[in-house]
């Protein structure tokens, strides 16, 4: 089984996805505000993948194309939050306190 690892932007599905070589292993949902903003609200990684570091990668990899973009975060999903805190995305512009007026928090 081929294990690369490669993390693709579905702009019809609005989500980021990872694949382990040819199969699915998750995806992070975004939803395009009228003002350009990208709403996160939700991340998933199939239980098979699970433990494998997978939504790090995915992250990692949606919040480096989001940023080499120029483009803006409102990080709702708790995974997604934690990351960006817990790292630093150079070029990223997020939204705290828009997350924050949704209701996301820590």
């Amino acid at each position: 089984m081929d294990d690369t690892l490669t993390v693709t932007r579905n702009d019809e599905a609005g989500r980021y996805e990872i694949h382990v070589g040819d199969v699915l292993g998750g995806y992070t949902e975004f939803q395009i505000e009228p003002n350009g903003e990208l709403i996160f609200p939700h991340t998933v990684v199939d239980p098979a993948f699970r433990g494998k570091g997978l939504a790090s990668t995915l992250i990692a990899g949606a919040m480096a194309d989001v940023a080499r973009r120029g483009e803006r975060v409102v990080p709702l999903c708790p995974f997604v939050r934690r990351h960006l805190k817990e790292n630093d995305v150079p070029g990223l512009d997020v939204d705290w306190s828009a997350a924050s007026q949704r209701g996301a928090s820590g």
